[in-house]
């Protein structure tokens, strides 16, 4: 009965998931599968060393006739003498029986399959059983991300890896996700290390995720030291497909969607806008406008009545149906001395924005990677082996701009004026003409800044654009087993990126009046970036086992690497004609003459750098019975970027742990399969100094003609000059992580129920940030190891897989991470930086702190009381909050009803800036992960979703759209419009009337947790019909992704991973306009030969 309910209440609750009526499946599911005629009833009892086994699945081989036991392990059946029946049950080894003449019982007892603790994982240079490891490690197989169809593999990792916190930095084709391992512990890149086979920093987001064949994440100090000063952030690693003997295995993946934005604002039709225009300029003190002044007649008259609703720009700019497609083909097969595995593949997908412009990417893949055994000896054991792994990515990507305030398409597009149409009568793009006619005094004069915001984009950078990145990573290896269980290893890697812009700006003119409105002369400018970065790796690996109970694992090798970032040349002109007037035909050339006489030529680069890494470590791995685990690393890092007297870092870790279920006292536990307490701690090292360079304890100095002087009065000629441009510091050194980790990993009931629980600390300190000092150094801030971050949290992972019947499987995983981030030093004067200054608007001030006692980058602003609704609630406010005096308030002497009341924190009676405090935090505090997967006879059905929880947004579209000139979201509505109409947002008014919206407050802070189901496909193998058939594999399938998102957030997509400002990557969480994500409907194939 025990085993019955372990099996049944977990069914049931998938099955009311799923939308299956569970009473019904149970009353046939102990039904026979296929009845047909045979000569022999048998019956027979199936159990384990505990008792009856219900729901084991008894075939016969090579039909689809069978049963399954019922409630007390029995079962009966007819098949023909001689007959092969295969018995089978999850967890359990599968048997094989044959029915005699003279035989009609069978008492069958199966034996427990344990083989999902043999798996090895990937650690740092090597492999370990998964049974032994003792840090904290998570893996994911490359069939579960294949079968979720993305395009990156970071996608599919969201919902299935507890503690990796993945946010997709925007819904632009070819955009990335920002990645971080248990919380950000730096103001510069929370990036983890990627180790693609074997080599260090490689670029998840260029791999084709059917080239992967797994990904183990190693996510604390115990387990990442051996990577020692890249693994501050954690280590994600990849490891591509690889060779096997046998027949060549020819596997297609292809699919094809259709993409669009399932959300979008609800901005206001033409005749809405006129009229909350109106009521703008009433609660200013002003009468209503004469729209006839700006609006011809028949296209006003077409406004107010409805029949035109103007221009919804979003909608214009927008994509309908944008197709995304992926085909890969992969190539597996050897002999038993030589293996290979290749693979090509090529995505596309068009963008959902960039409707008259573009918006896509396309990345074409080439991979080969083989094995070859060049000695063996007369046991069978390789002596050398030698391979190599390429890879080849080209990519291609156009994009609308997604930049700050001032460079971001999408918000030109939710600000964009409904009274100015798309196109003119002639059917061109309604410009500065059609402005400057539209009714009696033109579009200009109601505001100077009106614009048609497709046009002045089609003409701007965002339509006539392109960028191509083509890389190159080889690694070759040899490998070399002279004795017994001693492997010696030598790889060498090289890896090379080449990028290139191109932009062509015509003529235009979109206002004459507005700066960056308009062009007299067309511009193409161009750009070529190469960097490279070789380097060796030497290991060492020795195995002993003493009396077959102590099991020694020894590693020790030495790295070196050497790297030249990116170094751009740039080509820039304004032409003379346009003869060759068209981004197909405007290059550029310093051999051509007349490209050389165009005006305005500029050309420029970066300067040449290079940095220089070497690196000793050392590993122990050790266990007693497989009972008894400790492991031990250290390594040690040396690097060009500190000055000489810093240049190395030490970094050890330890770890050990107890399979408690390997005691005597835990053998008569028959539930339990397997229970291992783990403990550790480590150190990582972090030497990414944020646009520090290569020598930022060095003093620099700026070229530029801010500096250019001149020998002679007359002052006619001014030669170069340069001046200190940063203050150096011979003491600057690593950022180091320190972090301790708790551990339990647990299976149950026969393997089909597991856990995985972890507690963790983490402190990240001397960290590297520009500190402001004193000004009368003539400097305003100076690189030093100056803050600490502390996160903690834990992680919960729980999976649950079973079979019913001969044909039924399913399996529910969910997982937990819960993580508190908080910065306890910055060693300066004021104790926090600022960043995402003027980020909403100009004016607005910073955004975000970086400060003790606050978790990284929270929004700094202004709490706010709700809206002054009449005479006696300010008189109330001013006496609580501006000590009797309305000078005191932020507002001034004119503060009135419909202004906000910003509440006075600090208790002064006055509020000012001293006032400001945490209004939110960008990062989610709980992140969950939920996956569901079920199969019957060929079909498969996945589910996958994902939980993130106790983030804030600050969203920007209200602040914007107080201009006049720009268009307004229905949210308008919700501004407080006399007494008791609203307690959020202020009254209307002109632009710039007081502090309501200047200032950073908590009417823009939005709470966007969310939950989103990311994944549902079905598909069916047609092999399960087809007897005899040429293929493995041949399987349909259809698929949505994105297909509902669950939040409170108002804006298009509450999933925002974009750091708007590139030189604040810790300002994150800002919604100027953000790219989503789509939703997107796909049908595909599988195909195995």
């Amino acid at each position: 009965m025990k085993n019955y309910l372990i099996k049944v209440i977990p069914l049931m609750g998938f099955m009311l998931t799923c939308g299956l009526n569970p009473q019904a499946y149970a009353s046939s599911s102990v039904q026979s599968i296929q009845k047909i005629q045979q000569d022999k009833k048998i019956t027979g009892h199936i159990s384990d060393a505990e008792g009856p086994i219900i729901g084991a699945s008894v075939i016969e081989k090579g039909t689809t006739n069978g049963v399954i036991s019922g409630i007390d392990g029995n079962f009966s059946m007819s098949v023909r003498p001689g007959t092969i029946l295969q018995i089978s049950y999850i967890g359990y080894k599968s048997q094989e029986i044959r029915v005699e003449e003279n035989r009609s019982i069978y008492n069958i007892t199966l034996q427990a399959d344990d083989k999902s603790l043999e798996e090895v994982v990937v650690v740092g240079y090597g492999i370990q059983k998964k049974k032994l490891v003792t840090g904290a490690t998570l893996e994911v197989k490359g069939d579960d991300i294949t079968k979720l169809n993305t395009i990156n593999a970071l996608s599919a990792l969201q919902s299935q890896s507890p503690g990796v916190n993945i946010q997709a930095a925007s819904g632009q084709p070819g955009d990335g996700f920002k990645v971080n391992i248990r919380g950000a512990g730096t103001n510069g890149n929370t990036a983890p290390l990627y180790v693609i086979d074997g080599v260090s920093g490689g670029n998840i987001n260029n791999l084709n995720p059917s080239d992967i064949e797994r990904i183990d994440v190693l996510k604390d100090a115990a387990s990442s030291a051996i990577y020692g000063s890249a693994a501050a952030n954690g280590v994600i690693l990849i490891t591509t497909k690889h060779g096997r003997s046998g027949k060549v295995q020819v596997d297609y993946d292809g699919n094809i969607g259709w993409q669009n934005v399932y959300r979008l604002p609800d901005m206001l039709t033409a005749k809405e806008y006129m009229q909350v225009e109106d009521l703008v300029r009433h609660n200013s003190g002003m009468g209503p406008l004469d729209w006839s002044k700006y609006i011809d007649k028949e296209l006003l008259a077409a406004y107010n009545d409805g029949s035109n609703p103007g221009t919804n720009w979003l909608e214009e700019f927008r994509s309908k149906n944008a197709v995304t497609t992926s085909h890969s083909i992969n190539l597996t097969g050897g002999s038993d001395k030589s293996t290979f595995s290749s693979g090509v593949g090529y995505q596309y997908q068009n963008g959902v924005f960039g409707n008259h412009t573009k918006s896509d990417y396309r990345r074409f893949t080439l991979r080969l990677n083989s094995e070859h055994v060049l000695l063996r000896n007369e046991a069978g054991k390789d002596i050398i082996k030698v391979g190599e792994n390429v890879y080849f990515m080209h990519r291609q990507n156009q994009g609308v701009q997604l930049g700050n305030q001032y460079l971001n398409a999408i918000a030109d597009m939710i600000h964009g004026n409904p009274l100015v149409p798309l196109y003119n009568r002639n059917g061109n793009y309604f410009d500065w003409n059609d402005i400057q006619a539209s009714g009696a005094e033109g579009l200009q004069n109601f505001n100077a800044n009106m614009v048609n915001p497709i046009y002045n984009i089609v003409n701007q950078i965002s339509g006539h654009n392109k960028t191509r990145n083509v890389n190159l990573d080889a690694v070759g290896y040899i490998e070399i087993q002279p004795i017994n269980n001693l492997k010696y290893r030598s790889q060498f890697s090289y890896k090379q990126h080449t990028s290139t812009y191109r932009s062509y700006l015509p003529v235009f003119n979109a206002n004459m009046m507005v700066a960056g409105k308009y062009r007299t002369e067309d511009q193409v400018s161009q750009n070529q970036s190469f960097g490279w970065n070789w380097g060796m790796t030497h290991t060492l690996n020795y195995k002993l086992n003493i009396n077959k109970s102590h099991h020694f694992d020894l590693l020790a090798g030495m790295e070196y690497s050497e790297f030249r970032p990116g170094n751009g040349d740039s080509v820039g002109a304004t032409l003379q004609s346009t003869i060759f007037g068209d981004y197909k035909h405007g290059y550029l050339s310093l051999t051509d003459a007349t490209n050389r006489a165009s005006k305005g030529m500029s050309v420029y680069g970066d300067p040449y750098t290079n940095n220089k890494n070497m690196s000793y470590f050392g590993r122990l791995n050790y266990d007693y019975k497989e009972t008894y685990l400790f492991s031990a690393i250290v390594r040690a890092d040396g690097t060009s970027i500190f000055a000489p007297n810093h240049r190395w870092g030490y970094f050890p870790s330890f770890s050990a742990g107890w399979v408690i279920s390997n005691e005597r006292f835990m053998q008569n536990a028959k539930w339990l399969d397997f229970l291992k307490l783990r403990a550790g701690w480590g150190q990582n090292g972090n030497k990414n100094l944020l646009n520090g360079g290569d020598f930022a304890y060095q003093a620099t100095f700026a070229f530029g003609r801010y500096y250019n002087y001149s020998f002679n009065n007359n002052k006619d000629g001014y030669t170069a000059g340069a001046a200190p441009s940063r203050l150096s510091n011979n003491d600057l050194t690593w950022e180091t992580s320190e972090q301790t980790n708790i551990g339990i990993d647990a299976r149950f009931f026969n393997q089909r129920f597991n856990l995985s629980l972890d507690w963790y600390n983490k402190q990240t300190k001397d960290l590297l940030v520009q500190v402001p000092i004193p000004e009368t150094t003539g400097f305003e801030t100076q690189w030093q190891n100056a803050g600490t971050v502390r996160n903690s949290g834990i992680e919960v992972a729980l999976g649950w897989t079973d079979k019913v019947g001969s044909d039924f499987t399913y399996g529910i995983n969910y997982n937990l991470a819960w993580n508190h981030n908080k910065v306890t030093k910055v060693n300066s004067s004021t104790k926090y930086m600022e960043g995402g200054k003027n980020l909403l608007a100009e004016g607005t001030g910073i955004i975000s702190r970086f400060e003790e006692g606050h978790p990284i980058g929270y929004f700094y602003g202004y709490k706010t009381g709700g809206v002054i609704q009449n005479q006696q609630d300010l008189d109330n406010y001013v006496k609580n909050n501006c000590g009797g005096n309305a000078a005191n308030s932020l507002q001034g002497t004119s503060l009135k009803p419909g202004d906000l009341m910003f509440l006075d924190t600090n208790h002064d009676g006055k509020i000012n800036s001293e006032d400001k405090t945490d209004l939110g935090n960008p990062n989610p505090d709980v992140t969950m992960g939920l996956n569901l997967s079920a199969g019957y006879k060929g079909f498969d059905l996945i589910v996958s979703g994902y939980f993130a929880l106790g983030q804030q947004v600050a969203r920007s579209y209200r602040r914007f759209t107080d201009g006049e000139d720009n268009n307004y979201t229905s949210e308008v509505y919700s501004y407080w419009n006399g007494e008791g109409t609203s307690n959020k947002y202020p009254l209307l008014a002109r632009m710039n009337e007081g502090q309501n919206w200047q200032a950073i407050s908590d009417i823009y802070i939005e709470n966007a947790g969310y939950f989103r189901l990311q994944n549902i496909t079905l598909g069916y193998d047609f092999t399960k019909l087809w007897r005899n058939s040429p293929f493995q594999m041949l399987r349909f399938y259809v698929s949505v992704q994105n297909f509902f998102t669950i939040t409170g957030y108002k804006g298009m997509d509450p999933e925002n991973g974009r750091a708007v400002d590139g030189n604040e990557p810790w300002v994150t969480g800002v919604d100027l306009g953000n790219y989503p994500q789509p939703r997107t409907y796909m049908v595909g194939v599988n195909i195995k030969f």
